[in-house]
């Protein structure tokens, strides 16, 4: 199950996923921040400090979103991924492609 929390903070995205984001949640994912890139912000900060777990589906939803942010002249980075979901990050390459944070201020400065 996942839970997605999502805050405007002067301009910029915060997506706070709860839980777990796989093959059965990351459709709703993506159709609740589809909602708000598109309204809100293209610049957006994906906050995994409370996310468990993440598979490759999961990835997909992230990926997606990155270019979508990208496509509408903006950007998504990363921030506060728990061990487990930093080293998936790291195999699958979206650490660098993306940039990952330690705390969501850097993440907002990176901005």
């Amino acid at each position: 199950m996942l839970e997605v929390k999502i805050e405007n903070k002067s301009g910029i995205l915060v997506i706070e996923p709860i839980g777990r984001l796989d093959g059965l949640s990351s459709k709703q994912f993506l159709e609740d921040i589809d909602k708000q890139i598109l309204k809100d912000s293209n610049q957006a900060i994906l906050n995994l400090e409370k996310l468990d777990y993440i598979s490759s589906e999961g990835l997909r939803s992230i990926l997606t979103t990155a270019k979508k942010t990208k496509s509408l002249g903006g950007k998504l980075v990363l921030c506060a991924p728990r061990d487990g979901v930093k080293e998936v990050l790291d195999i699958s390459g979206f650490g660098q492609m993306l940039g990952v944070y330690e705390t969501e201020a850097q993440a907002i400065e990176s901005m």
